[in-house]
């Protein structure tokens, strides 16, 4: 569904990411890990085209996305982020249902859409459909923020760590939510984290980055059973020391 090839982004003398292959396959979770900095959220946006690659191409589902006219690709991806961006002038509804409006679907179909996914986002349409996003908790928002990045039937999902933010409960809960609706919809995404856990929960495959470059590309228990090098070695260090310390703790051994 979505290949990257040799995709590169430089700034002047700085190169962002560095000659990056990689595939996603439909319905697949692929995850962007990595520290700050090293290339993750440039290469999502590069995806739908909110940075241009300095050389190298990104096929969608087989067509250069060179060839799409950016806002007509964009409509067709679903975008959601840690910071949310809500318009706050507008209701929920009218937040969810802004790309559909774009792409001119009735105002009935609109209503019906909003409906549909706040209750797949366990948001209860009556009592949410016609509040202010000040009105709304933080997982309240960031979950109107992933039905409005499923509001006009994307089949590729981008995610930039977007519950990055929240509570460790509300985060929970949401990654819970996420993995029942991309597994019911089929999606294809592209989750950017830094956070190791977070990656092995909800990846299908893991991408790790460090300076804009590819380190190594492969599932969780691959990772975690055979890390190319220190680097990964060291990130997946954090997760299995964490499990350790729990195993221990319902064991009454403590730490």
């Amino acid at each position: 569904m979505i290949e990257l090839e040799e995709l590169t982004k430089r700034y002047a003398d700085s190169v962002a990411v560095d000659r990056l292959s990689l595939r996603v396959a439909a319905g697949e979770v692929l995850v962007l890990l990595g520290g700050s900095g090293c290339g993750k959220t440039t290469t999502l946006k590069m995806i739908n085209r909110l940075i241009e690659p300095t050389s190298g191409r990104v096929r969608l589902d087989g067509r250069d996305t060179a060839e799409i006219e950016p806002h007509s690709l964009r409509r067709g991806i679903g975008y959601a982020f840690q910071a949310v961006g809500l318009f706050p002038h507008m209701s929920v509804a009218g937040n969810i249902g802004v790309t559909p409006q774009l792409l001119g679907w009735p105002d009935a179909r609109v209503r019906e859409r909003v409906d549909a996914l706040l209750e797949l986002v366990e948001l209860e349409p009556a009592g949410f459909r016609e509040r202010l996003p000040h009105q709304l908790s933080g997982g309240q928002q960031q979950r109107v923020g992933l039905a409005r990045a499923l509001a006009a039937e994307p089949r590729v999902l981008l995610l930039d760590e977007p519950f990055g933010a929240l509570d460790p409960l509300t985060r929970d809960r949401l990654q819970q939510s996420f993995q029942a609706i991309r597994s019911r919809l089929g999606l294809t995404a592209v989750f950017v984290t830094h956070d190791m856990v977070e990656a092995l929960l909800l990846g299908d495959r893991i991408a790790v980055m460090r300076d804009g470059a590819l380190v190594q590309v492969g599932t969780p228990e691959q990772l975690l059973r055979e890390p190319a090098g220190d680097y990964v070695a060291d990130l997946m260090a954090t997760p299995r020391r964490q499990a350790e310390v729990m195993e221990r703790y319902l064991e009454g051994g403590g730490r």
